[in-house]
């Protein structure tokens, strides 16, 4: 993308790479993880916080608007996978295939706890985005490490509190639900700031692959 107009084939491998992480996360979501007697995690929290550090890729290499392409195409891809999962598993299948209910254990799911993947990716995604494309202007492209961290922590904290939240509200005790709600969020910015060096190294390598850094003055943070 060095025109800032022309699709580059790094754009499109990290956008794959992207999209996979989101479509991996989503499907092993169902697993639940006893991180001790009394932390419960779903399994997805070993993949999900990827996506966030891809999500700060695109928004510091390419700008808001490129990064705003990929979340709605990560979001489309998602419903896709979904509805595809649910029509698998609604469809008649031979009285000798025994492996129905492993089947919709794993690939089904209800529509509330579709309906708060959705909203909770959605909403942590542009959130993540907005706050590191302001703070990069603000900051004149310095603190990398501040403005990636801060950013999923606005992210991270709307994707956690609305996904669990509307899976789970009516279902538990409330203490259970925030305790739910605050491991989650944690792992997931713990998970953030340990990749911090990762995410330098492979920002400021696609910045000299691309031979380009997006300042995204002047734009209007709208989600279309």
């Amino acid at each position: 993308m060095k025109d800032n107009k022309a699709v580059s084939k790094l754009f499109l491998i990290i956008t794959v790479v992207y999209v996979t992480c989101l479509l991996l996360s989503n499907l092993v979501a169902g697993k639940m993880w006893a991180v001790t007697s009394n932390i419960t995690l779903p399994a997805a929290v070993i993949l999900f916080p990827i996506t966030y550090i891809f999500g700060d890729i695109f928004t510091e290499v390419y700008g808001f608007k490129n990064a705003r392409i990929i979340i709605w195409l990560g979001f489309a891809c998602s419903f896709f996978a979904v509805g595809v999962y649910m029509i698998t598993v609604g469809l008649p299948h031979p009285d000798f295939w025994t492996n129905q209910e492993a089947y919709a254990t794993v690939l089904g799911t209800t529509p509330r706890v579709a309906a708060a993947s959705f909203i909770g990716y959605l909403f942590g995604e542009f959130s993540n985005s907005m706050v590191l494309s302001k703070l990069k202007v603000m900051t004149g492209g310095k603190k990398l490490w501040v403005r990636t961290i801060l950013s999923t922590l606005v992210g991270e904290g709307f994707d956690s509190v609305i996904f669990v939240t509307i899976s789970f509200w009516g279902t538990m005790e409330n203490a259970t639900l925030l305790q739910m709600i605050f491991f989650q969020y944690l792992f997931k910015v713990c998970y953030e700031i340990i990749f911090t060096p990762a995410t330098y190294a492979i920002v400021n390598w696609i910045k000299r692959k691309e031979e380009m850094d997006t300042f995204d003055y002047n734009v209007k943070y709208r989600i279309v």
